[in-house]
């Protein structure tokens, strides 16, 4: 009954156990399972702890006066068969006892902000054990806030071996998606003092140290950091009124110097532009709201369309955005015209999104809704040859204008050029008036 309540009996308790146990890590996890019955597992979750890794109790070093075991992760092998045999010791006592899950997590975060008191195989043992206990979901990531302390280490040298532990049993997408649900994707330059904090350094130390593929995912979570305040930056100027041309030389300086490609940015916009306004919650109404927005910002998105890629990343993006955001599902025909007459948009971009370059999501809706217009897309260019005053009637009234034709003199049509560049429209140029 005194086990129970006197920690110091307790830690004999454990190191007894362990001690008759010895390197038997299956007859060690057999004892802790057993022993919860009659020791205060809850009460003195951390003694336990620390004497399973440290072999004693710990208060900033290990404490002297207390009797401790040499059966211990500290004491055992450095390599990582020996570490994965206490990974699971550590994971069938938390299965028993589930209340020891959250203290497990607290000593392990103790033990990180302990490091310059351990040893340096102490540290690697620490640092494998950790990486195995993160594979295999005995942890969270969120651990990993210990280590973005200036006062811990000069280097990453412990993270190398953590990530090098973690990554042999988990592919980069794994430990991504690990980091990420704790917030730890864009933090992990942190892991070196602020005088050495940069995406150059990180990547070369990760990159000799043989950990390429997490040097890479940093850079591309940077990347896409450097978006995200870009994007903002550009509402910013949005809503403050700037002038497209200021917008749009500061947006091109940004690219060139972030090294962003056009498909990217013109994606960028598009999100920057459609999350500037706040829009109509009425389908019948948010088309003509969209319609008088993109209107005012399309010189912004022509700006960066001068390449078919960066076009049909635009269409994507638009079938993607009505797609997200259902009461513009029947305005997405009405946005791609309009673009296509402000000349963001090609014909050919148009007609290779039509055809093949078209996602999955809305696929039907918007195809159908495009149907009339890619047809006539179709029938344009035959018709602007055999018919080429209809054809530009066509044109100059989808603008908004209305078209009196005045017939050539017959002496006038020694002048007409005779070849396909033509331009009839220009002929009755001075007879439009605004519809």
């Amino acid at each position: 009954e005194k086990e129970r309540f006197d920690p110091s009996q307790f830690q004999e308790s454990i190191v007894q156990g362990l001690d008759q146990s010895g390197s038997d890590l299956e007859a060690v996890a057999k004892f802790l399972d057993t022993s919860g019955a009659k020791l205060d597992y809850r009460r003195y979750a951390e003694t336990l702890f620390d004497i399973l890794v440290a072999g004693g109790m710990l208060g900033g070093t290990l404490s002297e006066d207390m009797t401790c075991t040499d059966f211990c992760v500290f004491k055992a092998q450095e390599d990582m068969e020996t570490m994965q045999a206490y990974a699971q010791v550590f994971n069938k006592l938390i299965r028993r006892y589930k209340y020891l899950e959250k203290g497990f997590e607290e000593e392990i975060k103790k033990l990180l902000l302990f490091l310059k008191g351990f040893t340096e195989a102490e540290r690697n043992k620490l640092a494998m054990l950790t990486g195995i206990l993160l594979a295999n979901g005995n942890l969270s990531a969120s651990i990993l806030s210990s280590l973005f302390n200036e006062n811990l280490v000069k280097e990453a040298c412990f993270a190398v071996k953590l990530f090098k532990s973690w990554l042999s049993d988990k592919d980069i997408n794994s430990v991504a998606g690990s980091l990420r649900k704790v917030g730890m994707d864009n933090r992990l330059l942190e892991l070196f003092p602020a005088n050495k904090r940069s995406s150059e350094h990180f990547t070369k130390y990760f990159d000799d140290a043989g950990l390429k593929e997490l040097s890479d995912f940093a850079k591309n979570q940077q990347s896409i950091g450097a978006r995200k305040e870009l994007q903002k930056e550009i509402e910013d100027q949005m809503s403050q009124g700037d002038s497209l041309k200021d917008i749009i030389a500061y947006t091109r300086e940004e690219m060139k110097k972030s090294n962003i490609s056009e498909q990217t940015m013109v994606g960028l916009i598009w999100s920057s532009v459609m999350s500037s306004v706040e829009w109509n919650k009425k389908e019948e109404l948010v088309a003509e709201q969209a319609i008088k927005h993109l209107k005012q910002y399309s010189p912004l998105l022509k700006a960066f369309t001068s390449q078919g890629y960066s076009e049909l990343t635009l269409l994507l993006k638009i079938q993607e955005y009505c797609y997200d955001n259902i009461h513009f599902m029947k305005a997405f025909q009405k946005i791609v015209v309009l673009l296509y007459k402000a000349d963001v948009l090609s014909e050919e971009a148009i007609l290779k999104w039509y055809n093949d370059a078209h996602s999955s999501k809305g696929k039907s809706v918007f195809v159908d809704q495009m149907k009339t217009f890619v047809e006539w897309l179709k029938n344009a260019e035959e018709d602007s040859l055999k018919h080429p005053e209809i054809y530009w009637a066509s044109i100059i009234q989808s603008l908004g204008v209305s078209v009196s034709f005045v017939p050539l003199k017959e002496t006038d049509t020694e002048t007409i050029p005779d070849d396909n560049n033509y331009n009839p429209a220009a002929d009755y140029i001075d007879t439009m008036t605004p519809i």
